[in-house]
């Protein structure tokens, strides 16, 4: 069935995480996609997609404006596609906040919401009609290892792909009937202008509304942030390579983690939670030292990565 789909379209939701979009972009440099719809909620921004997408913009890719905060905007994007024709969707819009609770509005914890859960549900809502009409299609959604454990001081943004991955799991059986697919594609750190955005607006946390010890302990973390990411991140190209390999599949799976070394398994227990207490806050040093291994463990297996 899958084999149908490299004749097919393609929607990359190409919004915060820039860098890994571009890459997907290159899906149609690679395999003889008939078309690649990137889309962006301000395409005035799109120089490195551009860049990246080279002589196959105007061919077979092609940039559109849509915001999936936006009901509006999504259905003026579909409805302009041939046919309102969507083979494969790649959700990857979304949105980071880091901080004490305290120190973050209701509003801005919506505003992650609307985005990260929200924006998904808009999008699948628009297509999947089409797609159940059709008998046919691929959602990828872009989630994160945090659906698993969440991360200290990301608890909005965990409680985001905490929900993403529920509205999946659940909608997956319903997708069976249809044969359509869906993929919960889940890496961890990448080093992205997303993630550098995310440690610069936690620098500018008014932590006033905290007390002292959770301010100390979110001023340790944002210390080890930058760490863990060149220690532990992908490049964006690698997480770009997997996309590309997952929808072409005959069968994805419909969980996909690439990462490593940053690779989560259900757990029932506190387990998770303790160990990252005591690495943190006890044995920073360790942590440190760990971290440095890793780096060392990564760059000496970027090469040798299977899918």
């Amino acid at each position: 069935m899958f084999r149908a789909v490299t004749k097919g379209f393609i929607t990359v939701q190409y919004s915060v995480r820039k860098t890994i979009s571009a890459g997907l972009s290159l899906c149609s440099k690679t395999y003889n996609f008939h078309a690649v719809y990137a889309t962006m909620r301000n395409p005035d921004k799109s120089e490195a997609l551009v860049e990246a997408a080279g002589r196959t913009l105007g061919r077979t890719l092609e940039i559109k404006q849509l915001d999936v905060c936006d009901e509006n905007s999504i259905k003026a994007c579909v409805d302009s596609l041939p046919m309102r024709r969507v083979d494969i969707l790649i959700s990857n819009a979304g949105m980071g906040m880091i901080g004490p609770i305290e120190c973050q509005t209701i509003k801005e914890m919506k505003t992650v919401m609307d985005t990260n859960f929200f924006g998904l549900l808009r999008l699948v809502k628009e297509i999947l009609p089409d797609m159940k009409k059709r008998k046919s299609g691929h959602i990828v959604v872009i989630s994160n290892v945090m659906r698993i454990q969440g991360i200290l001081f990301n608890d909005i943004y965990a409680a985001s792909k905490f929900a993403v991955e529920g509205f999946c799991e659940s909608l997956a059986v319903q997708a069976l009937r249809f044969n359509l697919k869906i993929s919960l594609f889940e890496p961890g750190p990448v080093i992205t202008e997303f993630e550098r955005k995310v440690y610069e607006e936690g620098l500018k946390t008014d932590l006033t509304k905290a007390d002292e010890m959770t301010a100390d302990m979110f001023t340790s973390i944002l210390k080890n942030y930058n760490k863990i990411f060149q220690s532990l991140g992908q490049t964006p190209e690698e997480v770009a390579e997997h996309t590309l390999k997952l929808i072409t599949m005959k069968n994805p799976p419909f969980r996909h983690q690439t990462n490593m070394l940053y690779t989560y398994e259900d757990l029932n227990d506190d387990l998770p939670i303790e160990t990252f207490y005591k690495m943190v806050f006890e044995h920073d040093k360790v942590f440190n030292a760990s971290l440095n291994f890793l780096k060392l463990l990564r760059w000496r297996s970027r090469k040798r990565i299977t899918l």
